[in-house]
């Protein structure tokens, strides 16, 4: 039964790798629902946050597949419940079509959202939630007519205190060590 999976993926940057990681998922036929890339915690090196749905023996299947890239320090697999997570979106709703504003004030207030820009012309709504919490606030400010709509791909901590690759680095550097 497949299940969503965060695949987070950490590398030194070097071009090109990128595209290394998402063949791994092509050749597999297994489809990316998101994908962010950012700098992590530990200087230099980055982080690729990779949303799957998969089942677990083919989700550990790909885990090893991208650990076999040169670039690539370590791969983790987590479900959903062992990390913290948001998106954010972005809607642009014309004020032309904005009669009842006092409506759209609750409608964003009620839903956490905060309103970045306001001009004559427009109104920019940002929400930061899950998939679901963005896409009913889409639906509710579509009634006024979002003329436009964006949202990130998922960002994505662990639960745990530590750093897991920070354990990894350390251990990893200890039997450098003892090779020496």
């Amino acid at each position: 039964m497949k299940h969503e999976y965060i695949i987070t993926v950490f590398s030194e940057d070097h071009i090109g790798l990128l595209s290394r990681i998402t063949i791994v998922f092509t050749r597999r036929k297994i489809n990316i629902d998101s994908l962010t890339v950012s700098e992590s915690a530990i200087a230099g090196v980055f982080k690729f946050t990779i949303v799957i749905r998969e089942t677990p023996d083919r989700v550990e299947k790909v885990v090893g597949q991208l650990e076999k890239i040169v670039d690539v320090l370590k791969v983790f697999a987590n479900t959903n419940e062992e990390m913290i997570y948001q998106e954010i979106a972005l809607y642009k709703v014309s004020t032309e079509f904005l009669f009842e504003s006092d409506k759209v004030e609750k409608i964003v207030r009620n839903s956490g959202a905060r309103i970045l820009e306001l001009t004559r012309e427009y109104v920019v709504i940002e929400k930061t939630g899950h998939s679901d919490e963005t896409q009913q606030l889409f639906d509710e400010l579509n009634v006024f007519g979002v003329t436009q709509f964006i949202r990130s791909g998922r960002v994505a901590i662990t639960r745990s205190n530590l750093e897991r690759l920070s354990v990894f680095l350390k251990e990893r550097d200890a039997m450098l060590e003892q090779v020496d």
